[in-house]
């Protein structure tokens, strides 16, 4: 307690008395034993009130000592399969060293793709991320001073560059484990082509094929559409001119789902032929769907409409003006009618003679007379002026899956158009929200009459909705899909799947295959009730099996990655309904984890440089214990806590204080002194 409380504590106590004795002792002749009661009480009940006021307290210290941090991180990837003993040689001598032991807090974690304690090594991880990891240990380690040990190989295969970790405040120590010989190797690169190719036309496939060693050597590349050779070339590589593009145009003669392989000749020197070879799938089809957008004027809506719905390559966007020939308006699939004024009324007479499918989109130059006089969906009420409406989506759509489309960090679109009010029956795809309140008008809905469908959008500005997109995600996927999946829903049949299957055609041989369903019962609503079986048939050898879909949060899901390297068909069938649909899939052989024939020692030691740390291998794992064992930047340090401690319980004070106070009144009117 400080010396200035004490002093005034006493200066309290004296207070207290000083006022007891004037109350009952200053000019007062006749004293008592009542009379000195009576002051008691006076000076427990002042001194009660003083001390509450100054609330003395003193500093309780507790002494902590604390360990430096080591944290050491295991790669517990395929590629480190080979390595095994040598890891759990090493684990073992860190285990053992007391030295250790007594000057570190140690921590365990082992990794692949994701960061997690460290409680056995399988060594089946199929991705390799090292630059996550640190950045995690750093961040839950921060405040803590110690050190890294990063046991691994060093080739990693997704994430950032992990050489600088700019995140990495504390030194790594590495120990690069595996051969560290640089052989000669070839490998293809990733393969890019289209997803879908149409039916009589070519399709482009472009790679690469890079040389790692210290010669001059000559390969041959080949590209094979199923068991037919299609391309060939001979190409020469160097250590200075290590990597050859490889381009070619394929035709597509007949429809189907094409195996695409990519393969180089193996060196006579060379250990890993696994990255020889790489392989693709492309989907010919015979249809596409063409999308007429018909404008008088130029906006940037325009662009951004054409990319999303042409990012699918069965779709062909053609913009027209109002007046096109009717020959022209016969070849479109869909319209979407963008900014309507009084030109668009011959156009408006084809669609509704055809019935043709066709999203209508207002904004500050949409002639509204003409709109609600052309058309008997909807009436939009006019006088309004140029305004901003948000978009929120409606969790109760269900005419196609619209899960994974959210509109929240998305900027407004600009409008001035009226609440909308609908005559037929319609689905609310987006909500409007104007400064905050929702003005229970669509901003986007769909109806359907029959075989014919249709759609309105009160707003101008969608560009702003796939740069944010882009802003958010980095790259316009999100938009794309739900622009897609609109366009797709606007041009199919009147007659509305109740099974909805999304999957790849090709799934690479590290990465999950899977493949989703949507499932929805008669009156169009997702049943999470229903049991889902799928049935794959490997084509290449008859084999096949069965198993029951998941239920996962609004789909149904089949993880087939369990399946061999091949193609496949499949067919998904709700139990007890009828209802089945069909496709196939293909499976490479493709290892990312097989792709490196060394372990990249260069890679480890810059780490451990740009760290302040220190690079070792396996058999140096005796100077790394010596060196964590006696650095000086790794000692305990001793941390104190103050805990500041009230020295008195407030309410055993307050209760003194009332009962003093009570008592002295009491004792005052019993005696007749008050």
């Amino acid at each position: 307690m400080q010396t200035e409380t004490v002093f005034l504590v006493i200066l309290a106590a004296m207070v207290a008395i000083l006022v007891a004795l004037f109350q009952y002792f200053y000019r007062k002749k006749k004293r008592t034993r009542l009379t000195l009661f009576l002051a008691f009480f006076r000076f427990l009940g002042v001194f009660g009130i003083l001390l509450l006021l100054i609330n003395p307290q003193f500093a309780k210290s507790t002494y902590t000592i604390e360990n430096p941090v080591l944290n050491i991180l295991v790669d517990n990837s395929a590629s480190m399969q080979e390595h095994g003993t040598e890891v759990n040689t090493i684990l073992e001598a860190l285990n053992n060293s007391e030295n250790l032991q007594n000057r570190f807090t140690i921590n365990r974690f082992s990794f692949g793709i994701d960061l997690k304690p460290l409680d056995s090594l399988s060594f089946s991880d199929m991705f390799t991320n090292i630059g996550e990891p640190l950045s995690d240990i750093n961040e839950a380690y921060r405040r803590k001073q110690g050190a890294m040990l990063l046991i691994s190989d060093g080739n990693q295969n997704v994430g950032r560059d992990y050489t600088y970790e700019s995140s990495a405040k504390k030194p790594v120590y590495t120990i690069t484990v595996g051969d560290t010989t640089a052989y000669e190797d070839l490998g293809i690169g990733p393969i890019n082509t289209n997803t879908y190719a149409f039916l009589n036309n070519k399709f482009p496939v472009e790679t690469y094929v890079r040389y790692q060693g210290s010669g001059t050597i000559t390969t041959r590349v080949q590209i094979k559409v199923g068991e037919r050779t299609i391309f060939s070339e001979t190409v020469e590589l160097s250590e200075s001119n290590n990597l050859k593009n490889i381009n070619t145009l394929i035709d597509a003669t007949t429809v189907g789902l094409k195996r695409i392989n990519v393969s180089t000749s193996q060196l006579p020197s060379e250990r890993n032929i696994a990255n020889n070879s790489r392989e693709t799938t492309v989907e010919v089809i015979d249809e596409k769907t063409n999308v007429g957008i018909v404008s008088e004027i130029l906006h940037p809506d325009l662009g951004a409409l054409k990319k999303a719905i042409e990012s699918n390559e069965q779709r062909k966007v053609t913009f027209l003006k109002p007046n096109a020939p009717a020959g022209t308006l016969e070849e479109m699939d869909i319209f979407l009618l963008y900014e309507l004024n009084r030109s668009f009324n011959a156009i408006f007479q084809f669609i509704k003679n055809k019935k043709s499918n066709h999203l209508i989109i207002t904004g500050v130059n949409t002639d509204f007379n003409f709109l609600n006089q052309v058309q008997d969906d909807f009436e939009v009420e006019l006088g309004y002026p140029e305004q901003e409406v948000f978009g929120r989506t409606n969790a109760a759509f269900s005419n196609f899956d619209i899960s994974d489309f959210d509109t929240d960090d998305f900027p407004p679109l600009t409008s001035d158009a009226g609440p909308i009010t609908m005559k037929v029956p319609h689905d609310v795809l987006l909500d409007s929200e104007i400064r905050g309140v929702n003005i229970n008008s669509p901003l986007l809905t769909v109806m359907e009459q029959e075989s014919w469908k249709k759609g309105i959008l009160a707003g101008a500005d969608i560009w702003r909705w796939r740069a944010q997109t882009y802003r958010s995600t980095g790259d316009f996927t999100n938009f794309d899909s739900f622009m897609g999946k609109l366009v797709r829903y606007l041009t199919a049949s009147a007659q509305r799947d109740r099974l909805n299957l999304e999957y790849s055609n090709t799934f690479e041989g590290s990465n999950r295959a899977i493949i989703t369903a949507t499932y929805f019962d008669q009156a169009y609503i997702f049943d999470p009730n229903a049991t889902l079986n799928i049935t794959i048939i490997n084509t290449e050898n008859g084999n096949s099996s069965s198993r029951t879909m998941a239920i996962r949060s609004g789909y149904y899901e089949a993880d087939l990655s369990d399946l061999e390297p091949g193609s496949y068909e499949f067919t998904v069938n709700v139990e007890g309904e009828g209802i089945s649909k069909n496709g196939s899939f293909a499976i490479s052989d493709f290892d990312l984890e097989k792709q490196f024939v060394s372990s990249d020692h260069k890679k480890m030691d810059l780490l451990a440089n740009n760290t302040n740390g220190a690079s070792y291998f396996p058999d140096q794992i005796e100077s790394l214990i010596e060196e964590l064992g006696t650095n000086n930047n790794y000692i305990p340090t001793q941390k104190s806590i103050e805990n500041i401690v009230s020295l008195i319980d407030y309410r055993i004070l307050l209760a003194i204080i009332i009962v003093a106070f009570s008592t002295e009144w009491f004792l005052r009117k019993y005696n007749g002194l008050i």
